[in-house]
């Protein structure tokens, strides 16, 4: 109204023409027209919407659709034409496709805005998730190997899901949320995530980032919207931090035992998925039941799968070697200063020639890496006090005829602790594993354990299995009666 006025007061008070109106206040010419020569305009009063597509139901179809197309890709939601025929095919409608269109002109604004209004009123509107990287400890082949556990929460529900990587690195992390995307049934609305160097290639003023290629190729193909937090400021994520930590206090402060990444993604899934059983912290329940109202907003996952990798080049030195992941690698069939093209997985890497040829493939340097358990320090602290070796937080660790030598004769244990220990100083817990698959072995003392060590090590190796010689070779016996004949014929086939 304010505007409206002033327009009638340049037009009636100070004589303006229309175009100098225009001119003076940049309004269209047609509205100031309207306003300048018209009549006051009165409040809009709310009018009845009336026709089959509000008495009959049938608008109330129509809003479901396009809240659910709202979800969709542009490519994928239903056009005009697809819902009149719905309508008319399925549910009996009997009016116009124009009756439809009009329909679906009038309810998508206040849909959208309706929707828009709903997420700014609530704290935590249903379907939006926080990432956020954990550093967790388990044992592999009796070694600790520190990963990451990639955890993504939905604050709505508090419900988490989590999924074990090697590294922080672009592929690990990309690979990490499609699998999420799985275990959660969908793919969130919005995303928060902080500044991580997978994802953030610089920082801009305010919520301004510049993301990597791969990022944005990821969010394109998956179609969340980003948040990114503000530098230094977890709290923004607080929630995924607060699951971070949880994941950690309940699950791996006594470090899991790991097999391979496969299985433990399966246990971190089975064990995410119990915790949901429990109450919500506020609402009285269960986590499960809110993780419903979550997944109703997320968004359908995509046909296809997201391969996930990078290329990079690399040149062989004159060792016809390459760097990957601060690891040397000898590439025998390449060439000395050949440009290889460097195909990066978050577990593996492949190396191919201009050609496409694959020259090399091997695991990532990061998947092997482990940390020794100290076990000569352990060992020395049970030796004190053996009968509590076998509720020890470590005795899990051990190989299984490890822990039966131990046990088996409970008035010896001490001596054997310490017999174990003094073998740790030359001999590996595999070595001491493998002597001990006799099972009168068990009956030995430590240092008769270290002597049969050293004798199978000592021993002459085994002859290595090879491929090359023809089978027909394999068992062929000399017949000496032949050389005999040649060498000497007067022996008449006697051997000499």
């Amino acid at each position: 109204m304010p505007e409206v006025n002033y327009i009638k007061h340049l037009r009636d008070n100070e004589d303006l023409t229309i175009n100098e109106i225009v001119k003076k206040t940049g309004k269209n010419w047609r509205t100031v027209k309207r306003y300048a020569d018209g009549e006051v305009p009165l409040e809009k009063l709310p009018s009845s919407k009336n026709g089959m597509m509000y008495e009959d139901g049938y608008g109330e179809i129509v809003d479901i659709w396009l809240e659910e197309d709202m979800k969709l890709k542009r490519k994928e939601r239903r056009t005009n034409k697809k819902m009149f025929e719905q309508l008319r095919d399925e549910h009996g409608f009997m009016g116009s496709y124009r009756t439809v269109c009009d329909y679906v002109q009038y309810r998508k604004p206040i849909l959208k805005e309706e929707k828009n209004t709903r997420y700014e009123r609530l704290e935590h509107p249903p379907g939006e998730a926080q990432v956020d990287f954990g550093n967790m400890t388990v044992v592999k082949d009796g070694a600790y190997k520190d990963i990451k556990a990639l955890i993504m929460s939905f604050p709505y529900s508090n419900a988490g899901f989590a999924y074990p990587l090697p590294a922080e690195n672009s592929e690990c992390f990309l690979e990490g949320l499609k699998q999420l995307f799985k275990q959660a049934g969908g793919i969130p609305t919005h995303l928060r995530i902080d500044n991580l160097s997978a994802a953030v290639v610089s920082i801009g003023k305010g919520t301004k980032r510049t993301y990597t290629d791969s990022f944005l190729r990821f969010q394109s193909h998956y179609g969340f919207e980003i948040q990114a937090c503000n530098p230094a400021s977890g709290h923004e994520k607080g929630n995924v931090e607060k699951k971070v930590g949880y994941t950690r206090n309940n699950l791996f402060v006594l470090a899991p035992e790991m097999e391979s990444f496969p299985q433990l993604a399966n246990w971190l899934r089975m064990k995410m998925d119990e915790d949901m059983n429990r109450p919500h912290y506020e609402r009285g329940v269960s986590i499960k039941e809110l993780l419903e109202e979550d997944r109703k907003q997320l968004k359908p996952l995509p046909i296809t799968d997201l391969p996930i990798y990078s290329l990079a080049e690399a040149t062989l030195n004159k060792y016809g070697e390459i760097s990957m992941d601060g690891e040397k690698f000898v590439i025998h069939k390449g060439r000395i200063k050949q440009t290889l093209i460097i195909k990066k997985e978050w577990d593996s890497f492949t190396c191919f020639t201009n050609d496409g040829e694959i020259v090399y493939q091997e695991s990532r340097a990061y998947m092997n890496q482990t940390r020794a358990i100290p076990w000569q320090d352990i060992m020395g602290d049970w030796a004190k006090k053996p009968r509590s070796a076998a509720y020890s937080r470590f005795f899990k660790y051990l190989p299984e005829r490890v822990r039966v030598y131990l046990t088996i004769m409970p008035e010896e244990s001490k001596t054997r602790i310490k017999g174990i220990q003094n073998l740790l100083d030359k001999h590996s817990l595999e070595d001491i594993h493998n002597i001990l698959e006799v099972e009168n072995r068990f009956e030995r003392a430590p240092h008769e354990l270290g002597y049969l060590i050293e004798a199978k090590q000592a021993a002459y190796p085994e002859k290595m299995t090879e491929s090359h010689t023809p089978s027909i070779l394999l068992d062929y016996q000399t017949d000496l009666k032949t050389y005999d004949q040649k060498l000497c014929p007067q022996l008449d086939g006697r051997v000499s």
